[in-house]
């Protein structure tokens, strides 16, 4: 939807950088049409400051986009959410509810995660300024992230009991960072992964770093791809 301000300056550009700062826009986002041109009066008494109209399309609240595309991608998906959608200052949190909460969230929280990720790369593909969108269903991302610590435990007491390597199952990149997260403090295994996308996996090793005043020292390890 097309719209506009009107600004005064002393001159036409100083009018115009005016409305550019007062809209957040650069000079190609908008047209101008000048209304009236300064003009000096004389001996510079009585001046006329010049007066432009600034035109430009409107662009659609960041919560609006949201909604507008989860309605449309979940009509097509031929199911029943209902969502109640908040937003902070850099992320916009997206509850969904539904009838069938396996079909939103699918195996392992990959149907979640897909239509997480398209939300993002619609909605900040047409917005300025980058926003996080987070999209939880039936708490799935709190209990995911549980039972991923959890099972970072256990499989850490494995390795310190045997003393050799454990191989955990494929995980996305935000999987890995909590299984990394949740051992960093312990002093006696590694973690590291290994294996290219989608098949990347979290090693757990054995082993007490030692540094040379003969305290323990933890690696940190960190998973950013």
């Amino acid at each position: 939807m097309q719209k506009s301000i009107e600004v005064q300056g002393r001159t036409e550009e100083e009018a115009i950088e005016t409305a550019l700062i007062q809209l957040g826009m650069s000079r190609d986002d908008v047209s101008v049409e000048i209304l009236e041109q300064a003009k000096t009066g004389f001996l510079g008494l009585k001046n006329t400051p010049a007066t432009v109209k600034v035109l430009y399309e409107a662009r659609e609240e960041r919560t609006v986009q949201v909604d507008n595309f989860l309605v449309g991608l979940f009509r097509r998906m031929d199911i029943d959410v209902s969502m109640d959608i908040t937003e902070g200052d850099d992320s916009i949190n997206v509850i969904l509810e539904g009838k069938d909460p396996g079909a939103l969230i699918g195996r392992r929280g990959e149907t979640l995660d897909a239509i997480q990720h398209l939300t993002n790369y619609v909605v900040n593909r047409s917005v300025s300024g980058r926003v996080r969108i987070n999209l939880d269903a039936e708490n799935y991302r709190q209990r995911r992230n549980e039972a991923l610590e959890n099972l970072a435990s256990r499989t850490a007491a494995k390795v310190i009991k045997y003393r050799r390597n454990i191989t955990l199952d494929p995980m996305n990149a935000y999987e890995r960072h909590i299984i990394h997260s949740a051992l960093q403090e312990n002093m006696l295994v590694s973690t590291f992964s290994v294996g290219s996308e989608p098949h990347r996996r979290v090693v757990i090793s054995f082993g007490d770093k030692k540094n040379t005043s003969g305290r323990s020292e933890k690696p940190n390890y960190r998973e950013w791809s």
